[in-house]
């Protein structure tokens, strides 16, 4: 599954880094020219300061637009400040990459916009597709905010699909690469109670949806980009211990979580039993739909 022509904003990050590979001759934009060019010595690449837009020229040799680009929730401790980037990362620089589309004379087919499955809220154990409504908390207002002002691409003529993550999987990057920093000494643990539902996917199977979703001109709106099967946060640690062979006797209460994360242990302590419905009866196909399966793919070389 290969794409001809695509702009990619947040390129250089852990998404990014896997996405450029499906494209054959892939735009990356972002905040450091020098870094991007350092990256990707052989692609077309841009510096870009949201809110200023994207030169309409840029535009006129591409047929999709991933905007993966946003303040990483899982570095530094959430306070009011570090909420307010998350939030407005998201609200200008989508706001802007809109706008960069809607006034090219080219304009791309499809916008792939970056999302959560945070959208939802705490669930507990209900099982939620993309039919479901918003439910309450920062991360869910933060993703609402992100896809409405992706959907104002649909005005002129853009198809848009919001991709709504769970925990993304992949060694280099993401929640894993954090955990395995606890996981590889033995002190990995359940986190809070461990009933919490952890709606996952490969990073293999994330990029190929999203290229799968800008392919495919039946899917517009949102779509839940996670593995059939979620696990609670009890099971996944035990299959991240087995597949490392490794202990996980920790247990970290939420008090701890909350006073160590502040309030991004809401994201960690929240339950989220996402399943990828419109993928599904769209008839794709998991490379890696089983927890165990993915996690031993990703750390073979460590068992």
């Amino acid at each position: 599954m290969k794409l001809k022509s695509a702009l990619i904003t947040g390129g250089s990050g852990f998404i990014g880094h896997h996405l450029v590979k499906l494209v054959s001759n892939p735009i990356v934009v972002g905040r450091s020219i020098k870094k991007l060019q350092k990256t990707y010595p052989d692609f077309e690449s841009y510096e870009w300061h949201p809110p200023e837009l994207i030169p309409k020229e840029v535009f006129d040799n591409v047929d999709v637009v991933f905007h993966l680009a946003g303040e990483n929730i899982y570095k530094g401790r959430w306070n009011e400040e570090k909420k307010k980037r998350i939030l407005e990362s998201r609200r200008i620089g989508t706001r802007t990459i809109v706008e960069s589309m809607c006034q090219a004379k080219n304009r791309p087919r499809v916008l792939i916009s970056s999302s959560a499955v945070g959208y939802y809220g705490d669930r507990g154990d209900e099982e939620v597709t993309e039919d479901f409504g918003p439910g309450s908390g920062f991360l869910a207002e933060v993703c609402q905010m992100w896809e409405l002002e992706a959907m104002r691409a649909t005005s002129c003529g853009v198809r848009v699909v919001p991709i709504r993550t769970g925990i993304v999987l992949g060694r280099d990057g993401g929640a894993l690469a954090e955990m395995l920093k606890v996981f590889r000494f033995g002190l990995g643990g359940r986190l809070g109670r461990g009933d919490q539902y952890m709606s996952w996917v490969h990073v293999d199977d994330l990029v190929s949806i999203m290229a799968y979703c800008a392919l495919n001109e039946d899917i517009s709106g949102p779509v839940n980009a996670v593995s059939p099967n979620p696990v609670t946060n009890k099971e996944f640690t035990k299959t991240l211990a087995r597949v490392l062979k490794r202990p996980a006797f920790m247990t970290v209460p939420s008090s701890v979580l909350k006073l160590v994360l502040g309030e991004f242990a809401e994201a960690v302590l929240t339950s989220q039993r996402a399943l990828p419905r419109k993928l599904l009866n769209s008839g794709y196909e998991f490379k890696y739909p089983v927890l165990e399966a993915a996690l031993t793919n990703l750390l073979r070389k460590e068992q």
